[in-house]
């Protein structure tokens, strides 16, 4: 949808009645009719572009409801995405503290044996008993 399809409804119906105006103001001027006729078409005039608007008016309100709906659409795929990318993220997340525990222990484990073995070497290089 192209930004002129937009800004038609809202500036067609300013230049519709701008136009409306001015020939109705024309019609006045230059007609050859006595002042009650004149008066009537005036009026006539008046309820044909009132019932213009309206229609107008109408189809403005129809194409508002429409793409608000598009618009509502359109923010519930995005937050339905979102979740996902969401999910997906705290997957991962768990996935790579899941793993660094692991290796934290893996390490923990090595160095405790270590430890153990240096004890256990010292204590048979000076005669003591290790506990």
């Amino acid at each position: 949808m192209s930004d002129n399809d937009n800004d038609s409804g809202v500036s067609g119906l300013g230049w519709f009645l701008a136009g409306l105006g001015v020939g109705a103001l024309v019609g006045v001027l230059y007609a050859p009719k006595a002042g009650k006729e004149t008066r009537e078409d005036l009026v006539a005039s008046a309820l044909d572009a009132k019932d213009r608007a309206a229609v107008l008016a109408q189809q403005a309100q129809d194409r508002a409801a429409d793409l608000t709906a598009q618009g509502k659409q359109q923010v519930n795929e995005y937050v339905d995405r979102g979740k996902e990318y969401y999910e997906r993220g705290r997957t991962q997340w768990s996935q790579y503290v899941e793993k660094g525990k692991g290796l934290v222990q893996e390490q923990h484990d090595k160095v405790s044996a270590a430890i153990d073995a240096g004890k256990d070497a010292y204590a048979s290089s000076t005669g003591e008993s290790h506990t």
